[in-house]
């Protein structure tokens, strides 16, 4: 994500790039713009987050990898709130809704907040806009909900993050038992604050969240851009967290994901022919259905994805220096468009 902020950062009319914090050290003293792989900005990247906070930004926008080290993540977090600098975040997706991100983790943030005066918020579009954004101005037109189906159907081959894709997905592994994202509970983590916010939207609170998986092996080998399927090695996958109200699933998450087309046509499509997308199913009165894709002239839609994640967070950096301290959620923020990023607009 951060090659992405950076840059929508820098480009941004109302903000100015003062800074970056890195991990590797062979990105320590290199330009910002040329580790993103654009034009200079004249800042060099450091890892010493001293130096970092020296130059009392207003704002940080968090995007490090969180999958193995979230308590690190929340403590570099607080360190920052307590230093006074807002935290715009897409890097530790539970704190989506701090509230079910864990034990004590919306305690230790709501305290960093409380002494520096500074407020934190994550966001992104999945989870983020593509669920809970699209979801809950929805809902106002109708008069009941009986169910909620949000889904992401997705062809992940072109996405270049070996990482992410084996050892956190588990693409390419011999069972569900090696994906970490499958392992009990992950997805419940990551995505139960989805489902926990479309519940506060509504008022409801959730009696429980289970979770289910189902996962197809390749039979053959074959190549995606973050490396090599094996014969046997887990080809698709699709999970689902369910949300329950009234000793039922009434609020699903559903993640369908595959790396070639055609795979497992038994199992949802996005209807605009086999597209990735984002599809909502509301079930009431009125029935609705959204859907939504995304796509890009830098890339496809696996770029068009990383890209919208994080400007929906540069973005709103001007709203959450500006909101009162604490530990916001997207339903505390006020409804917000992108100002200024018009192409040839002229500010108000």
């Amino acid at each position: 994500m951060g090659i992405h902020a950076v840059p929508a950062i820098a480009r941004h009319p109302d903000l100015d790039l003062i800074g970056l914090w890195v991990h590797s050290p062979d990105k320590v003293g290199r330009d910002a713009g040329e580790i993103c792989g654009v034009e200079d900005f004249g800042v060099a990247a450091t890892n010493d987050v001293d130096a970092l906070l020296d130059l009392k930004p207003d704002a940080i926008c968090h995007t490090a990898h969180s999958d193995v080290r979230p308590g690190a993540v929340v403590e570099d977090l607080c360190r920052f709130l307590a230093a006074g600098i807002n935290v715009v975040n897409t890097s530790y997706v539970a704190l989506l809704d701090p509230s079910v991100a864990g034990p004590g983790v919306l305690d230790q943030l709501e305290a960093a907040c409380r002494e520096g005066g500074s407020s934190v918020y994550t966001w992104g579009i999945d989870p983020g806009f593509g669920n809970v954004g699209l979801t809950v101005p929805a809902l106002e037109m109708c008069e009941r909900v009986d169910r909620i189906t949000m889904s992401e159907i997705v062809d992940y081959a072109t996405w270049d993050d070996p990482f992410t894709m084996f050892e956190i997905m588990g693409f390419g592994k011999a069972s569900a038992a090696e994906s970490l994202l499958l392992s009990p509970g992950s997805t419940t983590i990551a995505w139960g604050p989805v489902l926990n916010l479309v519940a506060t939207a509504m008022g409801v609170q959730l009696e429980d969240i289970t979770e289910r998986h189902e996962i197809v092996l390749a039979d053959e080998e074959f190549e995606i851009a973050s490396g090599t399927i094996p014969v046997g090695g887990i080809a698709a996958m699709r999970f689902w967290v369910e949300g329950w109200v009234g000793g039922e699933p009434r609020i699903i998450l559903q993640h369908v994901t595959r790396l070639r087309p055609g795979q497992v046509p038994e199992w949802p499509s996005y209807p605009a022919g086999g597209e990735s997308g984002y599809v909502i199913e509301v079930e009431g009165e009125p029935s609705l259905k959204l859907t939504l894709s995304v796509d890009s002239t830098r890339g496809d839609h696996n770029t068009a994805g990383c890209l919208a994640t994080a400007a929906a967070v540069v973005n709103a950096i001007p709203l959450v220096c500006a909101a009162d301290p604490g530990v916001l959620t997207w339903l505390d923020l006020p409804v917000h468009a992108a100002p200024h990023v018009m192409t040839g607009g002229t500010p108000r």
